[in-house]
């Protein structure tokens, strides 16, 4: 436990990496998973074509390829540089890792997010749908002013389960010069090899104090959906 203490710059500069990948990742995932869950129950055809397609694709492809194709092979094969600034934000450096990162996984999540919010959107029922274009609404009035206000009421709780999920899912980014906690653990164990288990105990409850407060959110939302059902 002394090499964590000793280190504490260290932990905290791989945990706001951590917090940071994860909420920008997290936003952008969520902005991305509502479109392509609109895709997916559009009148047009191309559009929900290119949504069942795209869920298809990336939600079975393992996020370590993912990973590998936009941090390696995506500037070796095509030439794509993205030039990034090299702030610092809370200690974190932005770099094509971080950039990276935050790219992949939401890419990823965003299919998760998208087949929660679709499954929300077919819980609403078709009279409602109905009644708005009765009304002379559009497509897109009815989503967004009749069915996704109700949709998301219900599918807040397994929507938090999956950020949960995408939380844990940073750690990959560790393996892709990314200096997260995971790649935070790897340099002190390598620094310190007598002290790997507490150094990684320290890493575990980390991660948990970020995903316990959300687990906790999360039940007690799906609590509350089912007294007022």
């Amino acid at each position: 436990m002394g090499a964590l203490v000793d280190n504490a710059d260290l932990l905290w500069q791989g945990f706001a990496a951590t917090l940071l990948i994860a909420v920008i990742a997290g936003v952008l995932s969520f902005v991305w998973g509502v479109v392509l869950a609109a895709f997916r129950v559009s009148p047009v055809g191309p559009l929900r074509s290119f949504g069942a397609a795209y869920i298809n694709v990336v939600r079975n492809t393992p996020l370590t390829l993912l990973f590998l194709f936009l941090g390696g092979s995506t500037s070796a094969l095509v030439g794509i540089v993205i030039p990034v600034s090299r702030d610092t934000y809370f200690g974190v450096t932005i770099n094509n890792g971080i950039i990276f990162a935050i790219v992949a996984l939401t890419l990823y999540t965003a299919t998760f997010v998208c087949e929660v919010v679709r499954s929300g959107i077919n819980s609403v029922g078709v009279g409602q749908a109905e009644a708005a274009r009765s009304l002379g609404m559009t497509f897109g009035q009815t989503l967004s002013q009749v069915v996704l206000p109700q949709a998301f009421r219900s599918v807040m709780p397994p929507l938090i389960n999956v950020f949960v999920a995408h939380i844990k899912n940073t750690s990959v980014a560790a393996g892709f010069a990314t200096f997260e906690l995971v790649a935070v653990a790897q340099r002190l164990s390598n620094a310190n090899p007598g002290d790997v288990f507490a150094i990684f105990m320290g890493i575990g409850v980390a991660y948990l104090a970020i995903t316990i407060p959300l687990s906790v959110a999360a039940e007690q939302l799906e609590n509350k959906v089912a007294v007022v059902r």
